[in-house]
C-alpha cells in the first residue's frame, strides 16, 4: 500500500478504534562480531526513506514500527552498522525521536521454514 510521498508500506494494521499501524521489515544478516547483529550491510537510501516515512506518519497520529528481523539464530543483541551508513544512524536516530517504535526479532530455523522467535535487545 502506498503512503507517505512515494513509498509503498510493508504491513498496514489495522483495528477498529485503534491508530493504523504502519510496519517497516528489514531483513538483518550481518554479523560482523559474535552475537551482534547489524543492519544495514550496504549504504541504502531507500531505508533512510522509510524511516522518514514512518516518522511523518508517527507525526500524524500512526502508530509506526520498524522491525529488524535478524535472520541469524545465534544472534543475542542487534545494533545498526553506523561505520557502514551513517546518514541511515542520523536518520534512525530522527525517527525515533518523532516517535518511530523499533524492535529487533531473532528467527528460528527449521525443517518446515522460518519463524519468527524471540525478541533481541536493541544496542547503540
Amino acid at each position: 500500500m502506498k503512503y507517505g510521498k512515494n513509498s509503498r508500506v510493508d504491513f498496514l494494521l489495522e483495528e477498529p478504534g485503534r491508530p493504523p499501524c504502519y510496519l517497516e521489515i528489514k531483513n538483518v544478516h550481518l554479523m560482523r562480531q559474535r552475537g551482534l547483529a547489524e543492519f544495514p550491510d550496504a549504504v541504502t537510501k531507500r531505508g533512510a526513506k522509510h524511516l522518514v516515512e514512518l516518522a511523518d506518519m508517527a507525526a500524524a497520529g500512526a502508530r509506526s514500527v520498524m522491525l529488524f528481523l535478524v535472520q541469524i539464530a545465534s544472534a543475542e543483541r542487534f545494533a545498526l552498522a553506523r561505520d557502514i551508513d551513517p546518514a541511515y544512524g542520523a536518520q534512525f536516530d530522527l525517527a525515533r525521536a518523532k516517535g518511530v517504535e523499533a524492535l529487533a526479532r531473532r528467527c528460528r530455523l527449521t525443517r518446515d521454514g522460518i519463524e519468527v522467535a524471540e525478541a533481541i535487545a536493541i544496542i547503540d
